[in-house]
């Protein structure tokens, strides 16, 4: 705290162990955890909550106003979580009156220029890759990977433990534990490695095998393959999850599986 080229507003609320490197700014209305290091040149602005043993490297601009025509100077916030790594050059806006905050959750890896706008929610143990970037209001569930120059519409969901490649275009919602890729956005299977790093057992990872080759590669519509996974698959947190993502989708679900000639 006491870096004599850092600007710190005297109200912003600063646990005494975190670092602040030179030529950061820190406005008020901010809250910094414990263990938190913030490197040079970063932008901290009004409405930012940040966690625990975070990492903030050089360039990052965090809590600026939302690039939304309809924000109108409401007093929004960013919350980040704890041990949350942001690389070099992310923007993370704060909210809009919609959700009135933008949350990012514990354990996420922010990788170098991405940028998540107002009013998204992030869950826990989340890696975006370098350039990724979330249109306003988006929805990501708890250990998702989103590889490098991934972009998601505003109003989208990826549910938990997805995986979309690199320079996807995620126009539409991605259903929990699955790997999204080619374009248009199209179902190539589970997450298989994935869940079994995270501790799924090969019974639990074929059981949502057999509920995505029900989905996505026999030719039903969506009502009726849920329907036929109701009537027929034990119900299970996993396929009840999955039952209500889609459910609840108000963009519609990606594309099934497709052969490519």
């Amino acid at each position: 705290m006491n870096q004599p080229l850092a600007y710190v507003h005297p109200q912003a609320k600063i646990a005494r162990n975190v670092v602040i490197e030179p030529f950061t700014t820190i406005h008020n209305n901010v809250i910094i955890g414990s263990g938190t290091w913030i490197g040079s040149n970063v932008t901290i602005m009004e409405g930012a909550r940040i966690g625990k043993n975070c990492r903030i490297f050089p360039g990052s601009v965090i809590s600026a106003i939302p690039q939304d025509l309809k924000f109108d100077d409401e007093e929004t916030t960013v919350e980040i979580g704890d041990n949350v790594t942001i690389r070099e050059c992310v923007t993370i806006n704060r909210g809009t009156k919609d959700r009135m905050k933008t949350t990012v959750g514990n354990n996420c890896l922010i990788m170098a220029y991405c940028h998540i706008a107002h009013d998204c929610y992030v869950g826990n143990n989340c890696v975006f890759s370098n350039n990724t970037t979330l249109a306003g209001h988006v929805t990501i569930g708890d250990n998702v990977v989103l590889a490098g120059m991934v972009a998601v519409h505003q109003f989208a969901s990826v549910g938990k433990h997805a995986f979309v490649t690199g320079g996807s275009l995620v126009r539409k919602d991605v259903p929990p534990y699955v790997k999204a890729a080619r374009e248009p956005l199209s179902y190539v299977g589970i997450n298989s490695v994935g869940l079994r790093r995270r501790g799924y057992s090969t019974e639990k990872i074929r059981e949502i095998q057999n509920i995505y080759r029900i989905l996505f590669q026999k030719n039903y519509n969506y009502t009726q393959a849920i329907d036929i996974i109701e009537a027929e698959m034990e119900a299970t947190p996993e396929r009840d999850e999955i039952i209500q993502f889609i459910k609840d989708s108000h963009r519609g679900i990606m594309k099934g599986y497709f052969n490519v000639n």
